[in-house]
């Protein structure tokens, strides 16, 4: 938005006449007059404000404003007052609002009553929300004491942020903007604002040194680091969800402003935490503390050691906030990582890890926390030269714990399941039995053949004992146990393909071979554990995933991961 005078107004401190140009529509309001006027009465908070959504205008001189965006919010505090003045008679405002396109609004506004006669729609609505305001006060037990309390509030708690445009903006181009689109101002725009404005006081706070060249700068600096958080890799390191902020730097002034993103209130409650304290502050300052807390959050990211320890706390829930105030704020580095180290330990469950089993969900959530840590740990240690693990390609993501080797499979009821389950295994059966010497594997492969012809009517029971001879093939010693324990369960993108689910370990692995070839994201562990990688050579075979397999698999988690959890033990 184009720079302007912003400012906070308090109700009593409008005056002057408000024109709503002829590009807007009318005045629609119905019960959003009784939601406003319940959610002002029912304010309780004696330390803070209660905030309107902005008030644009364009200042046409000689206190006549054309007003860009909030017309609707104006012509309700206008009505609330008319209703309030029959109860209050001192009750008064020093505004008036004339519609552009509607001759005699003004006057119309100024004696609405029950009786009004209204001819057109912009009349019917605005007469309509002044019945139910009327109305609302006459159903409180105490009509006389809730004028009194509303007024209070209204003089006292209620304020706008005002944002004037100059003579030389083009009204309508910025009203599209605000409303066609319905994109609210953000609070980074409001913010950005309030150091760029040509109000006088504005002029005052950055002293002795050159207003326009010192504005230069920061709006310079403020497009860098919208910038830097538009790279996804840095974004997703400081935050799981971009839908939480209406602009990527609200981050950095919410960090600012300690506030709780997950707690709903007042949408612009970081504006006014600004607009306060650049009371309290000189503009220049508080401008030092936004970069200051930007390059600080930039630092974490090019560090490989605090990227993958914050990185990791984030993924598993915590806010930035919480880690920059509780655990980064007057610290040194090492005690920092301390208390990284602490909460990373806090995150994970404190037990023997191999008693956890898939079939419950508790225990899958633990198991699916233990293995994020694994994956990032393992991708930290490889040391400067290697990979840092993507926080952005993992967020994106919808991940699940899969069975490294699914046994005994469930859930395929279905006829044309049954028949892709065994194409998607027959080139497995093949080379895997040719390797042991199966005895039956023509008979095998003939059966697999013939029962996925897409005309071939299979029944449940032939499919069952054909199933579990090719489980058998493509198992070693026809077992896996345990099959729903962590030893037997690795990450990966969730997977609605059911058939491919209750697949075995040579068929998942092909398919992981081709997803890596065809660049999809696998994170590291997954990987390595479909590669082979943490079974000694003289222990490993590719079609199976073996006990040998398991216990190394569950020796590398043991060591990446043995100072934040006690060392997994299975039991077969």
């Amino acid at each position: 938005m184009d720079s302007g005078i912003l400012k906070t107004k308090k109700i009593s401190d409008l005056t002057g006449e408000f024109c709503v140009p002829a590009y807007q529509r009318g005045y629609r309001w119905e019960e959003e007059v009784i939601r406003l006027i319940e959610d002002v009465i029912a304010f309780k908070d004696e330390k803070s404000k209660y905030c309107l959504q902005p008030i644009v205008v364009k200042n046409l001189g000689d206190d006549r404003y054309e007003l860009i965006d909030g017309q609707q919010r104006l012509t309700t505090i206008f009505l609330i007052f008319k209703v309030l003045k029959k109860y209050l008679p001192f009750a008064s405002i020093d505004f008036t609002i004339d519609y552009a396109v509607r001759e005699r609004s003004a006057a119309f506004l100024r004696d609405v009553s029950e009786d009004s006669a209204e001819d057109n729609a912009d009349f019917y609505y605005i007469k309509s929300a002044y019945i139910l305001l009327k109305k609302w006060f006459e159903s409180r037990k105490e009509s006389q004491l809730t004028a009194i309390n509303l007024y209070k509030i209204l003089l006292e708690k209620v304020e706008l942020i005002w944002y004037e445009v100059g003579q030389e903006a083009d009204g309508n181009k910025l009203f599209r903007r605000l409303n066609i689109g319905k994109i609210p101002l953000t609070n980074a725009e409001l913010v950005k604002a309030m150091f760029l404005s040509r109000s006088r006081q504005t002029a005052l706070h950055y002293g002795q040194q050159d207003v326009i060249t010192r504005q230069e700068e920061i709006a310079l600096q403020w497009d860098n680091i919208e910038k830097e958080l538009s790279d996804d890799a840095f974004w997703y390191f400081l935050t799981n969800d971009q839908m939480k902020y209406q602009t990527r730097i609200d981050l950095i002034l919410d960090i600012i402003a300690k506030k709780d993103v997950r707690r709903k209130k007042d949408i612009y409650e970081t504006f006014f935490y600004f607009d306060k304290l650049k009371d309290e502050k000189p503009l220049l300052s508080i401008w030092k503390e936004i970069l200051h807390t930007f390059l600080l959050l930039q630092d974490w990211y090019l560090d490989r050691e605090f990227y993958h320890k914050i990185g990791y706390l984030i993924a598993a829930g915590y806010s930035l906030n919480n880690i920059y105030y509780a655990l980064a704020y007057g610290k040194k580095k090492s005690e920092f990582l301390r208390s990284l180290d602490s909460e990373i330990k806090n995150t994970l469950w404190n037990g023997n890890y191999g008693e956890l089993t898939y079939e419950s969900k508790t225990d899958c959530k633990r198991i699916t926390t233990l293995l994020l840590l694994f994956n990032v740990e393992s991708v930290r240690l490889q040391g400067e030269s290697g990979e840092r693990f993507p926080f952005d390609k993992y967020k994106n993501g919808k991940w699940s714990l899969e069975h490294i080797h699914a046994q005994q499979s469930q859930g395929l009821n279905d006829r044309e399941k049954q028949k892709e389950w065994l194409r998607l295994h027959r080139d497995s059966v093949r080379r895997v039995g040719a390797v042991r010497n199966v005895p039956d594997l023509d008979d095998v492969l003939a059966k697999t053949d013939k029962y996925s012809e897409e005309n071939y009517k299979l029944d449940n029971q032939s499919f069952e004992e054909l199933r579990d001879r090719i489980e058998e093939i493509l198992s070693e010693n026809s077992l896996v146990r345990p099959i729903h324990s962590i030893s037997n369960l690795t990450l990966l993108e969730k997977n609605e393909n059911s058939v491919l689910n209750n697949s075995t370990f040579d068929v998942k692995r092909n398919k992981i071979i081709g997803m890596d070839k065809n660049g999809e994201f696998i994170p590291h562990c997954t990987k390595m554990v479909f590669l082979k990688y943490y079974t000694k050579s003289e222990d490993s075979q590719l079609y199976f995933w073996g006990k040998a397999d398991r216990e190394s698999y569950l020796k590398e988690i043991n060591d990446t991961l043995k100072g934040y959890i006690q060392p997994i033990k299975e039991g077969e």
